[in-house]
């Protein structure tokens, strides 16, 4: 099972009139700069069975650019259990339903940062996860619901404009 965490992109700081902050929206710069960074990993990430995503304006955007840059022609599936600090828990219990299929999440920060971190087994997560970020993880499909996590690996921590990196240190 390939885990793809992605941080939806760069918001608008102030909410639209008369709504609240999941009303806030990408900017123009971040659908653009967004786009360009997914399309540079399409290959690398290659075909996922779902892509889940926070009910948040900003995560749906983020979720429309990737599925376009991989063509990938399922549903985007709200679920929210990706909510901003919403509890990694929620997020596990909806992992182990799906063991064996590639997929991707795109969420919130802190929230992405702690799955990773989760998944990973590690004690912090050593690199900022900013906006638009994809984060990508192996699990062992033999993994029994509820288990600890500790055989996960990274395959790879994506940044916008910066070097894809195999490895954190």
């Amino acid at each position: 099972m390939r885990i793809f965490l992605v941080r939806h992109g760069e918001a608008d700081a102030e909410a639209p009139e008369g709504l609240g902050d999941e009303a806030r929206a990408l900017t123009a710069k971040a659908r653009t700069n967004t786009a360009v960074h997914f399309a540079s990993l399409a290959e690398r990430i290659g075909k996922v069975a779902l892509v889940f995503t926070s009910p948040l304006v900003r995560t749906v955007q983020t979720a429309q650019l990737l599925s376009t840059k991989l063509e990938h022609e399922g549903p985007l599936r709200v679920h929210r259990c990706l909510l901003p600090d919403m509890p990694v828990g929620s997020v596990m219990s909806m992992l182990d339903e799906h063991v064996g299929e590639d997929i991707v999440l795109v969420g919130h920060q802190p929230s992405m940062g702690a799955l990773a971190t989760h998944l990973l087994g590690m004690q912090s997560f050593p690199k900022q996860v900013s906006p638009g970020t994809v984060i990508a993880i192996e699990r062992p499909d033999g993994i029994e619901p509820g288990a600890a996590p500790a055989q996960a690996k990274l395959l790879f921590f994506a940044s916008p404009g910066q070097q894809v990196l195999e490895v954190l240190q």
